[in-house]
């Protein structure tokens, strides 16, 4: 029963907590933290009982993308004058989402949102520290540099940690002639948001030596679109020489040529939001083709920036492919992300980590009603106990899902660059999933090592909204999974080396030897070595009796549209053509009615 009232309780304490000054330390300003940067002069804070962490708020590194500078490559901005201050609101703008940690309803955020945030320890002033810069994750259309706290990393491994604001959905990646055809040089790529991450690096470059970094040793690092940003910028010719190392957690190479990001007429049938189709939405009554380019030019570029994003998030559009990464040959070659990976014309030959967690996609499917049941143990005043209904539909449908977004993001990936000459390669699966069960919810079993649950040992900020307590419970397999990723993680942005400090080395990938770490408490952790393939995978899930043939087609689609380009033709052709005639599209939207006309939610929370 005390499990039950925690559960019940955590988010209402943590509500209260957050809400009271009582306990906050003191706030120090300190004249030798003010420093003098191109875009302006900020004073960093510090706590006077703290852990020996300086952090500066909100500096701007580019001019804000409004305006006539909307769906432009950022500019920058010299101000060096401007006193900065921190603001109420430097989100970028998206639909409000607690998961991404931006609250309240509908849209909110600015268009005026390229800023970062510094983390540095307290001696900085003396010091040159290896720099990390932290890529937000959320799908590149939510998320912001403020949900992630990594003063721990900074004050236990001595680094500085620089987290940054990019332009996020139709605002950071957009295609449409009446734009870029109208535009010259970089303002002519579909990639702003791309961009804008390659500018906050060359302003890294200029000013952050005054911040005790060293220009000349950055390591990138993000998780989900984060860890695919950070394989984007491995690809692009546009961000050379700007960074030392790199780290994929959870990344992907999925992009989409110009013509498909545009879709005139809806010629691809899978996407339905591309950005014809969504101005035809914006602009009822008078079809494009009545306009001229500039016309749609000056209407497109003073649109109301909460509309243009709202027209992308309404209807059953979720089930298609969101034009983001685009293959515009300037940002992004027109090869992809891949291909261009896979090019010594593009290759940046520096160390690279890239890995995924062993249970990625829990994170969508243990609350999902298709596999889920929920009832009231007690009153619906508590919340619901949550139980599988098919416990082995689920594990095969998490594992085989999981494991390809491995194979397809990490594996293939880092294949992809030895080919292209990159040496220093190193692969890891996160495996940890040491979490305490409750009454209501076996977080071990439906979670597990879930798509996002790694950030936490890297921050060593145990957050994952009111169920942390659960997922991260204070143990010894906790602190012992901290010190082995912050370990690893600052020894490769100071040696290009993941030393993770214990008794074993990490061995480094190839394409013989496919090698891979075993993150997990110490006395799981181990190498491994990669045997599966994306085809031995789908066997395996489609010899398995537990699956329908409807459900083994949706396991299949949904492998071979993810993490990945869309391959509709392998899909069709899998397993002797046992799904050519599968509308997925159509399942998928029937499953989901069904639900929600009879629980008004897919969630069951």
């Amino acid at each position: 029963m005390s499990k039950l009232i925690g559960l019940c309780s955590i988010l209402l304490v943590s509500l209260i907590l957050s809400s009271c000054n009582l306990f906050s330390p003191a706030v120090q300003n300190l004249a030798e933290h003010k420093i003098n940067t191109s875009s302006g002069i900020t004073q960093g804070q510090s706590f006077a009982e703290g852990a020996g962490v300086v952090t500066w708020y909100d500096i701007p590194y580019a001019q804000p993308p409004v305006g006539e500078l909307r769906w432009r490559a950022p500019r920058e901005l010299a101000r060096p004058e401007q006193t900065i201050l921190k603001r109420d609101v430097s989100a970028c703008l998206q639909q409000a989402s607690r998961f991404a940690g931006v609250d309240g309803e509908g849209m909110v955020g600015s268009e005026d949102c390229l800023y970062l945030d510094i983390k540095a320890p307290a001696d900085f002033v003396t010091q040159q520290y290896p720099v990390m810069l932290w890529i937000h994750g959320g799908g590149n259309t939510t998320g912001l540099k403020d949900y992630y706290e990594y003063d721990k990393l900074v004050a236990k491994k001595d680094v500085v940690v620089v987290t940054i604001n990019y332009r996020l959905g139709a605002l950071g990646w957009f295609t449409h002639p009446a734009i870029q055809g109208l535009q010259e040089g970089l303002d002519k790529t579909s990639n702003f948001g791309t961009l804008d991450i390659i500018q906050s690096l060359k302003w890294v470059q200029k000013n952050i030596v005054q911040f005790g970094g060293d220009a000349n040793n950055v390591t990138i690092f993000g998780e989900s679109a984060g860890g695919h940003n950070v394989l984007t910028l491995l690809a692009s010719p546009q961000a050379d020489g700007l960074f030392h190392q790199a780290i994929s957690q959870s990344g992907y190479t999925t992009d989409l040529s110009v013509e498909d990001a545009y879709n005139k007429d809806g010629a691809n049938t899978l996407i339905a939001r591309g950005s014809w189709q969504v101005t035809n939405k914006l602009f009822v009554g008078k079809p494009q083709s009545e306009y001229s380019l500039e016309e749609l030019h000056q209407r497109l570029k003073s649109v109301d920036g909460a509309e243009l994003i709202s027209a992308y998030q309404s209807g059953d559009l979720d089930f298609d492919k969101m034009p983001l990464s685009t293959a515009d040959g300037i940002v992004i070659p027109k090869v992809g992300i891949l291909g261009a990976l896979a090019s010594p014309d593009y290759a940046k030959n520096i160390p690279v980590i890239a890995g995924a967690n062993k249970d990625e996609v829990a994170l969508w499917l243990a609350l999902h009603r298709y596999f889920m049941d929920s009832s009231y143990i007690l009153t619906k005043m508590l919340p619901p106990r949550v139980t599988v209904k098919n416990p082995e539909l689920y594990k095969l449908w998490v594992r085989t899902r999981s494991h390809a977004w491995k194979l397809k993001g990490v594996d293939h990936a880092l294949v992809a660059m030895e080919s292209a000459g990159y040496q220093n390669l190193y692969a890891y699966q996160f495996d940890w999933d040491h979490q305490e069960k409750s009454m209501l919810i076996d977080f071990p079993s439906l979670f597990g090592a879930a798509h996002g649950t790694d950030i936490a040992f890297v921050t060593g900020n145990y957050t994952y909204g009111p169920i942390s307590s659960y997922i991260y419970p204070d143990t010894e397999a906790r602190a012992q999974m901290e010190t082995t990723i912050m370990n690893a993680w600052s020894n490769f942005a100071k040696s290009s080396v993941p030393d993770i400090e214990k008794a074993f080395e990490w061995q480094k990938f190839s394409t013989a030897a496919p090698v891979f770490l075993h993150l997990d408490k110490d006395d799981d952790l181990r190498m491994g070595t990669e045997t599966a393939t994306i085809a031995s995978l789908l066997e395996n899930m489609a010899s398995d009796s537990v699956p329908t043939d409807l459900e083994r087609c949706s396991i299949a689609w949904e492998t071979y549209t993810n993490v990945g380009n869309t391959d509709a033709e392998g899909f069709r052709a899998w397993n002797d053509g046992l799904c050519q005639d599968v509308d997925m599209h159509a399942r998928q939207r029937a499953i989901a009615t069904k639900i929600l006309a009879e629980h008004g939610s897919v969630s069951v929370l």
